[in-house]
């Protein structure tokens, strides 16, 4: 077999190592919610063993001299390949199993954004209510001003000026806080990031939807520790005055995808995993062992290896 089916058989090896090495670094991504420079850094470790290992087996399968050492790491090596091979099918399989999972994760996050989603309308809700309660508060204090003048003085209003424009004025001072200039920025900014979150979701982004698992709490929280320092302000004689305050029961999906599924590995991923190491080692596979003046068979080798005799100490080996 010429040079160039062997390069060949190498790449293959390669692509199926580096294949194998994404698929788990988006596995331990999964896991470590997140840690990419760490998953990037454990898949590619991973993949140069596995690569090694079945290269290097490959490597010893067609020298010619030292032929009962390089069977001995030969088949090492190979009982290396498939040792690791055994052991890293699990994480290697938590991909498969939490994309086993996708469409309903997917529901319950495009749920939980649609309950997220009435935060502004429940707060604009809430102050409009106060505005309207203390703009009939101030009428209601300037109607009892008539009779009773410390009921006009307790809201602030002024002899002389007219009481529809303090009114108005006072009014809009509460407005002012409860909806400042920067409200419809926040606003605007927080549903841009509802859609454009709720875009990753529906396309399925294996890296993406793990930034918008751990922002969406985070995102949320924040928009709503905004609207409750707005509100804590109380206008003059505003009672009751109470803050704002929405509660948001979410479903937490975060835990599909940093546990191990206990029905882990299932039968798919097994076979993308055997498919891929059947690949990796196929440089192997195809490689010729010599025969010749230097080398004997692989099965006589292996009897020279584990049963030694006299005569065959006279072999070269």
């Amino acid at each position: 077999m010429n040079q160039s089916k062997f390069s060949l058989a190498d790449v293959f090896s390669v692509i199926a190592a580096m294949t194998f090495g994404f698929v788990c670094f988006l596995s331990i991504n999964f896991l470590s919610l997140g840690d990419t420079m760490s998953a990037a850094i454990i898949a590619s470790i991973i993949a140069l063993i596995l690569a090694g290992l079945a290269l290097s087996a490959k490597f010893l399968k067609r020298t010619r001299k030292n032929f009962k050492t390089s069977l001995f790491f030969e088949l090492f090596f190979l009982f290396c390949f498939f040792l690791v091979a055994f052991i890293l099918v699990n994480p290697f399989s938590h991909f498969f199993s939490v994309f086993a999972k996708k469409e309903e994760m997917q529901e319950k996050l495009l749920t939980n954004f649609s309950v997220s989603n009435n935060i502004f309308t429940e707060y604009e809700a809430y102050a409009n209510n106060r505005i309207d309660k203390y703009n009939s508060l101030l009428n209601a204090g300037i109607e009892a001003g008539g009779v009773n003048p410390d009921e006009f003085k307790k809201f602030g209003f002024e002899p002389g000026v007219d009481p529809k424009i303090q009114v108005e004025s006072r009014k809009n001072t509460l407005k002012k806080v409860l909806f400042p200039p920067n409200y419809t920025e926040v606003k605007n900014n927080f549903y841009d990031w509802l859609s454009e979150s709720s875009g990753k979701i529906e396309v399925w982004s294996p890296i993406a939807i793990v930034d918008v698992i751990n922002s969406v709490n985070l995102e949320i929280e924040a928009k709503k520790e905004k609207l409750q320092e707005w509100s804590k302000f109380c206008a003059l004689n505003e009672i009751p005055c109470n803050g704002f305050n929405y509660d948001i029961i979410m479903d937490d999906v975060s835990i599909v995808f940093k546990e191990v599924d206990k029905n882990s590995p299932n039968l798919f991923s097994i076979i993308i995993a055997v498919v891929l190491y059947v690949f990796m080692l196929f440089s192997y596979f195809i490689t010729s062992r010599p025969i010749g003046p230097l080398s004997v068979d692989f099965f006589s080798g292996l009897k020279v290896l584990f049963f030694p005799s006299k005569k065959s100490d006279n072999t070269t080996l």
